[in-house]
């Protein structure tokens, strides 16, 4: 078994996987990125730059990165928007805290950042690029200057140059294929099951930490409305007696409370599952709900976990880290419909029956961009998940031939690649007229 050219057993590369793509992060990944970026751009000028001193700070973003940055809030700040993240990434960031590098910015911080973002220095446009993760920083002193590249995935430097001297150059490295090096996702879907299940609780209990995290974060969003209240809505109407407070609807509403904290903008690390905070949430707060209806081990809740965060990126690896395609439903969503199948008992056809139902309902939700309204798509996704589930553990699976799905599970992913990619070809371009339309007709009001 092969990964970045290391020979490893099948079980050793899950966790090793799994320790890279299930991480903590503050705030939506892609405005963090660019707050990152921005970050690393100063701190190869050693730090010493003030507002003042700057001339501009030019970010170059691809259209997936400024799609899911347009309208989301950006930690700790009331602001939405990478130009607030550029300017906060600047004034605070210390790209040594990677993802949650927000989570220590002061308020006099926030200060700062606002005034730098009046002083319009910072200008935030579309890359014309084919790459999904994309952001360029080029921050321009009175006396220096230096560039950074992020490129393939939210937190990877591609290129450093400071002061003319390029210090990295990676920019040659076909990003868009490292998920495919990885030779997990190339491999049956049923062998990385049977895999997960081998490994020993204590190599894989670190799952844990992220089911922790993220119901912290649900659970703040059940304390009080915030952004849509969507999670608090269900909530509220569960303790009026209109909904019930089954496993479906508590899964919903821990997953739409999340999401209202995270896309709301509130200062709380979330555990991320490739690349992604809703994927995250998606991937872990359905199977938070199913251990508080259902007596389940530790040791079985680290395994669920591991296949659905798995499974996540087994099939973003197909589409794409950010896609046209809304990930937290076709992706985690599957991956946490496989992992309650998992729990129920149910066996690998079984198993293999949820992706089929999953990417059969919900394989045409699109991906408008980060914002409060995902609390609605996440809780979507939650409901996709346990229905497939119950549905694949009683035999009533998609057959083959009804619309993209194959005889197989694999693919029939291939197929959803396909349409994410050639069929959705255009989508992201259109999506993305359309909101910047939006933005234009509000910004006149």
């Amino acid at each position: 078994m092969k990964s970045g050219g290391t020979n490893m057993r099948l079980e050793d590369l899950i966790v090793e996987t799994l320790k890279k793509e299930v991480v903590p992060a503050v705030g939506c990944t892609e405005p963090v990125a660019v707050a990152l970026a921005c970050a690393k751009a100063k701190e190869l000028l050693n730090n010493k730059a003030v507002p003042s001193e700057v001339v501009s700070i030019e970010v170059l973003v691809s259209p997936n990165i400024y799609k899911n940055g347009l309208a989301v809030g950006v930690p700790p700040t009331d602001e939405v928007g990478l130009p607030i993240a550029a300017a906060l990434g600047f004034i605070g960031g210390r790209s040594h805290k990677g993802l949650q590098l927000l989570e220590e910015i002061e308020e006099k911080e926030i200060q700062l950042a606002k005034d730098l973002l009046k002083s319009e220095k910072i200008s935030v446009d579309i890359k014309d690029t084919k790459d999904k993760v994309y952001i360029e920083v080029r921050l321009y002193l009175e006396k220096n200057a230096s560039k950074v590249i992020v490129k393939g995935k939210h937190d990877k430097f591609v290129y450093l140059e400071s002061q003319g001297q390029i210090i990295q150059d990676l920019l040659e490295e076909n990003t868009e294929i490292i998920d495919h090096e990885n030779t997990l996702y190339s491999l049956k879907i049923r062998s990385i099951i049977e895999a997960i299940e081998k490994i020993p609780y204590e190599s894989i209990s670190f799952m844990l930490d992220g089911l922790v995290m993220n119901e912290k974060v649900a659970m703040a969003g059940l304390h009080k409305k915030v952004g849509m209240g969507v999670g608090y809505t269900f909530y509220e109407n569960m303790r009026k007696g209109i909904l019930s407070d089954d496993f479906m609807n508590h899964a919903k509403m821990l997953t739409a409370a999340a999401s209202d904290v995270r896309m709301s903008g509130l200062k709380l690390s979330v555990m991320s599952s490739n690349g992604s905070g809703n994927n995250g949430l998606t991937a872990i707060l359905p199977i938070v709900a199913y251990r508080r209806k259902f007596y389940v081990s530790d040791e079985r809740l680290a395994k669920a976990l591991a296949m659905s965060h798995i499974i996540n990126s087994y099939i973003k690896s197909y589409i794409g880290r950010l896609s046209a395609l809304c990930g937290c439903g076709v992706a985690a969503g599957t991956g946490a419909g496989v992992a309650i199948a998992w729990l129920m008992g149910g066996e690998i056809q079984q198993i293999e029956g949820v992706i089929k139902n999953i990417l059969g309902d919900i394989s045409g939700m699109v991906c408008d961009g980060a914002k409060v309204g995902c609390a609605l798509k996440l809780s979507t996704s939650a409901s996709a998940a346990i229905q497939a589930a119950l549905l694949a553990i009683d035999n009533h699976i998609i057959p083959a031939g009804n619309g993209i799905i194959a005889e197989t599970v694999e693919d029939t992913i291939r197929n959803l690649s396909v349409l994410s990619s050639e069929g959705m070809n255009g989508a992201d371009e259109v999506i993305l007229k359309v909101m910047q339309r939006m933005q234009s007709i509000r910004a006149a009001i």
